[in-house]
């Protein structure tokens, strides 16, 4: 069957969709997760870094896999992980079966992050790949947002045992043991059958990879990886979705601990407003880039970021509702950031290094467990002081990123004109 490519370009960014949706689904969940299974924090920590680890294992090999059997095939893999995940947990939903659910997950979600840019580029056309990608963003964020909203719906409709409503009535059949909230995963499932369904009668475009985007040989891994940038910043990926996941991840449990915040309600939707409003930063960080350098940029962000972080940990309640979400607005730009400023201060093998750069995704699996041990230690707020670890190092990639190739700027009158 035979299709657009304005088709396969809407698809691709259903497939971003789906991704935000389901992988930033933890956080709003994390509370409920803790008190269904009476979990330590550190245990509940295991559960992203079930997920995210997937990242680090699987990011380089997805690129060599995709290379050889091509991209409708590992569409077709990945998910059928995702399914694969998704429906063990949904009917065997202990803490146990989840971890080991996710991590199947995070490994389709890895294949796929791989799989969609080149494709996108391939589908919508070299000279439309930065809209498509900045459009991409949107619909990642705007995913994010929404998330955290429809499990709210559908936990205090499933809790409230609401009437008449066709979706509420047909996952309360399917919800095993009484946890309303594993409603989310038999959604999620339905989502996987369809698109599997969908790919599997469509007709997908080969890419012809760039030299800058292919997945080289294991000597050049090694190669790259005796360069001392290539690990600073690796490990300023880390660093960074460390952070995002951190904040993500722990920020309703931190509502609920020390302000008695509801989870399903003040808890999610300040979930659900720091992809919102970080949605919101990365479209001003577009307009930043074109007037200031990216370093000046990465620093501000981090400074800016420390402060809504510091008050949000030390704030009162009104005050920590507002700016834990406004954390995600000021660390917004900061992934891309770093991601570019990694590839322009290397002259090749920029394939190769940005599978290397994607591994270090595995950060939103280690530093949420670091901070949920320490919080079973030190209690939450301590522990989320980690956080300025994370900056710091952020901070200095600021000050020690020579790019071959800085970001061409302009004044803000010739901004105006353009």
């Amino acid at each position: 069957m035979k299709h657009s490519n304005k088709f396969l370009v809407g698809l691709i960014l259903f497939i971003w969709f789906v991704i935000s949706l389901v992988t930033n689904i933890l956080g709003p969940l994390m509370p409920v997760i803790i008190q269904t299974y009476k979990l330590s924090l550190t245990m509940a920590a295991f559960l992203p870094f079930s997920f995210f680890l997937a990242y680090g294992v699987m990011s380089v090999p997805a690129g060599m896999l995709i290379e050889r059997i091509g991209e409708k095939k590992s569409l077709l893999i990945a998910f059928s992980l995702n399914l694969i995940g998704s429906l063990v947990f949904s009917l065997y939903p202990y803490y146990s079966v989840a971890l080991g659910s996710l991590f199947i997950i995070g490994m389709g979600m890895a294949m796929l992050q791989v799989i969609i840019n080149p494709l996108m580029r391939t589908a919508g056309g070299e000279e439309n790949f930065a809209v498509y990608s900045v459009l991409a963003q949107l619909v990642f964020g705007f995913a994010s947002f929404v998330s955290p909203y429809i499990f709210s719906y559908l936990y205090s409709g499933l809790l409230a045992h609401v009437q008449g409503d066709w979706l509420i009535g047909t996952l309360s059949s399917l919800v095993r043991q009484g946890l309303s909230w594993t409603a989310m995963y038999w959604l999620f499932t339905t989502v996987f059958i369809r698109v599997i369904s969908l790919i599997a009668f469509i007709k997908i475009l080969n890419v012809e990879l760039k030299d800058d985007e292919k997945a080289g040989a294991f000597t050049v891994y090694i190669e790259l990886l005796k360069q001392r940038p290539v690990w600073l910043f690796f490990l300023g990926i880390v660093a960074y979705v460390g952070t995002e996941q951190s904040l993500a991840n722990w920020m309703s449990e931190f509502l609920r601990t020390y302000h008695g915040v509801d989870p399903n309600k003040g808890g999610a939707h300040a979930v659900a407003w720091f992809w919102g409003l970080m949605s919101v930063g990365c479209l001003l960080g577009i307009f930043l880039l074109k007037l200031w350098d990216a370093r000046l940029v990465l620093k501000w962000a981090v400074a800016t970021a420390a402060i809504t972080v510091s008050l949000s940990l030390f704030g009162s309640v009104q005050i920590a509702l507002y700016t834990f979400p406004l954390a995600g607005f000021f660390i917004s730009v900061m992934f891309s950031i770093v991601f570019s400023l990694a590839l322009n201060s290397i002259a090749m093998h920029h394939g190769s290094f940005s599978g290397i750069l994607c591994s270090g995704i595995f950060g939103g699996a280690l530093i949420p467990l670091i901070v949920g041990s320490m919080a079973d230690m030190f209690g939450l707020r301590i522990a989320m002081t980690f956080l300025y670890v994370t900056l710091g190092y952020i901070l200095f990639l600021a000050f020690y990123a020579k790019p071959l190739v800085d970001n061409k700027t302009v004044s803000f009158k010739e901004l105006l004109k353009l």
